[in-house]
This record gives C-alpha cells, sequence and structure tokens, in this order.
C-alpha cells in the first residue's frame, strides 16, 4: 500500500513539481493552495505525511501546524522560502518532523520524506500501546501525557522526547541519539537543544510533583530508569 502525501502549497508550479515527482516515486499524492484548506484536509485525511509552506493565504503554514497538532501527530516537513532562524525554531517548537528551504533539490526532499517516513514506521510497535512509568502514562495514539490523574499540556517536541526515553527505559540515550531520534535528522542549530527540553519536560513534571523522572548520567545522557 503506498503512502499518502498531502502538499500544502500556494505556489502552483512548485506544488505540480513536487506533486509529479513523488507520483513518480510511488507516492498518492493530494494538494492544495490555501491555508485554511489545507487544514480542513489534513484534519479529515488519512495521509501519511504533510508537506506544509510557510507562506500560505488564508492561514499561514505556522498556524496550520499549531492548530494540527491538537488533533493529530501525522509528520509534517516545513517548506520555507525564507532562511530565517525563527521559523526553523518556531516550526519545529511547534512539531513538525523537519523543514527544507526553497529552492531545494528534489532529491533531498525525497530523502527527508523517507527518513521522516521510516522513523514513523519505526515507532508503529509502540504506537499499539500505553507507556508507563510509576504514576506517568503516555498514550501515543491519543497523544496524551497523565501523570496520575492530571493531564500533562506538553508540546509535539516534549512528547516525542518523553516517549522515546520510556520506550528505552534503563538504557541511557546520548544526546546526539536523542537528536536523531527525536529531531528525526542530523540537528544543525544549538548544540543544547536536548538539554533545554528536558528542563522543559522536569519543569512540568519533576517540579510540579516533587519527583525525580528523568535521570542524567554525566558525560554520557539521560534515562528513565525503573
Amino acid at each position: 500500500m503506498s503512502c499518502k502525501i498531502l502538499i500544502i502549497e500556494d505556489e502552483e508550479k512548485i506544488a505540480r513539481f513536487i506533486e509529479l515527482e513523488l507520483v513518480h516515486e510511488g507516492y498518492e499524492v493530494d494538494k492544495c493552495t490555501d491555508g485554511r484548506e489545507g487544514l480542513t484536509k489534513a484534519e479529515s485525511g488519512n495521509y501519511d505525511l504533510i508537506l506544509l509552506d510557510i507562506m500560505l493565504p488564508g492561514l499561514n503554514g505556522l498556524e496550520v501546524l499549531r492548530r494540527l497538532r491538537k488533533t493529530s501527530s501525522v509528520p509534517v516537513i516545513m517548506l520555507t522560502a525564507r532562511d530565517a532562524v525563527m521559523d526553523k525554531v518556531s516550526g519545529l517548537d511547534l512539531g513538525a518532523d523537519d523543514y527544507i528551504t526553497k529552492p531545494f533539490a528534489i532529491e533531498e526532499l525525497l530523502a527527508r520524506i523517507r527518513l521522516v517516513l521510516r522513523h514513523k514506521g519505526g515507532n508503529a510497535a509502540q504506537q499499539s500501546e500505553d507507556l508507563t512509568h510509576e504514576k506517568l502514562s503516555l498514550s501515543v495514539s491519543r497523544h496524551e501525557v497523565h501523570y496520575g490523574e492530571d493531564l500533562i499540556d506538553l508540546t509535539a517536541r516534549e512528547f516525542t522526547l518523553l516517549q522515546t526515553l520510556l520506550e528505552n527505559k534503563n538504557i541511557v540515550l546520548s544526546r546526539s541519539t536523542l537528536l536523531e531520534r527525536v529531531w528525526g535528522y542530523d540537528y544543525m542549530g544549538e548544540t543544547n537543544v536536548v538539554d533545554v527540553y528536558i528542563r522543559y519536560l522536569r519543569s512540568k513534571l519533576d517540579d510540579v510533583y516533587g519527583v525525580h523522572i528523568i535521570h542524567t548520567v554525566r558525560g554520557v545522557g539521560y534515562v528513565i530508569k525503573d
């Protein structure tokens, strides 16, 4: 069964070019040129991946992503003509799986699509059940985290980081491993991004409930221990 990809891109020539290349590679493709229409399609369609432009009429790509992440964890690759750091940071913080700056080589885009889909497929076994640690529970299918009866509000990136740690309980994961598994590619930004997001998680779990869930192994990385 082929993967189904939604292209949300207002430059019709670019959208058509990407569509033809993806169809040639064996993907099933749908596309639209408006942010609001794209959000409606993304929420109602059964897509395996979304290519989402930032500069869109109706709703910009970042707002589309923000709203989409309330109901869906479908992989998203952002497309942007602006090589601006804040666009990339905002997209990643809102839950984008990757980004690529226009103009780009189609071979690079296809490689990034394969990588994101491979990461999605690699998590399929874990998605069938909840992940737990003492009073902490994480449901991949519902995209929810609870501590006891409390629902914890996490960003998409925080959720994926916690999921990765829970899937590898009692295994120390290095920062480079977490970058690869959580950010989905060789991250070229701030080298302390993992430490920053670990602090975010601790501020919402450890600090609130007086527990010590995520352990630091100095010089190595992080682990959740039984």
